[in-house]
């Protein structure tokens, strides 16, 4: 497995994000073939990397309200 460094990416939080600084995602759009996600709350702590495809999944899953409680 090769290694991305996110060193210098620009983070985007999810609009889905709670705006008032909980339960925030952010994503970064740098990448053609993976979609790096992280806690905002935790900058300096672990990223997950999706492949597009399997990101672009989820997102239409959450935007169908799929994971809705």
């Amino acid at each position: 497995m090769r290694s991305i460094d996110l060193s210098t990416v620009t983070w985007r939080k999810s609009s889905y994000s709670n705006q008032d600084g909980g339960d925030c995602v952010e994503v970064a759009d740098d990448f053609p073939a993976v979609v790096p996600v992280r806690d905002s709350k935790d900058p300096a702590g672990p990223a997950l990397i999706f492949g597009t495809a399997a990101w672009s999944s989820f997102v239409s899953a959450v935007r169908g309200g799929e994971f809705s409680a």
